[in-house]
């Protein structure tokens, strides 16, 4: 079962590949959603060391940074073993 947890956003980090998929516009639009609704689906993160690493939820972050947060709502995830 997935706990929601906040994490402090400076705490994760995102992967070079996954920031070439960032729309700007939809953070715009995300980031007024959430002033009016506040983060409805926390992202998925999963531990690396100290840090944690973005599995899923990339505008959501960014629209959350753009808004001046310091924290968001996340559920942590185990990485799948192949």
């Amino acid at each position: 079962m997935l706990v929601k947890e906040p994490l402090p956003i400076r705490s994760i980090r995102v992967p070079a590949k996954r920031m070439k998929t960032l729309v700007a516009d939809k953070v715009t639009t995300l980031a007024e959603d959430i002033l009016e609704n506040g983060q409805q689906t926390p992202i998925r993160v999963r531990e690396n060391g100290a840090e944690y690493v973005l599995i899923e939820g990339l505008h959501r972050l960014e629209a959350l940074k753009a808004l001046g947060e310091q924290t968001v709502d996340t559920y942590k995830v185990r990485a799948r073993l192949h």
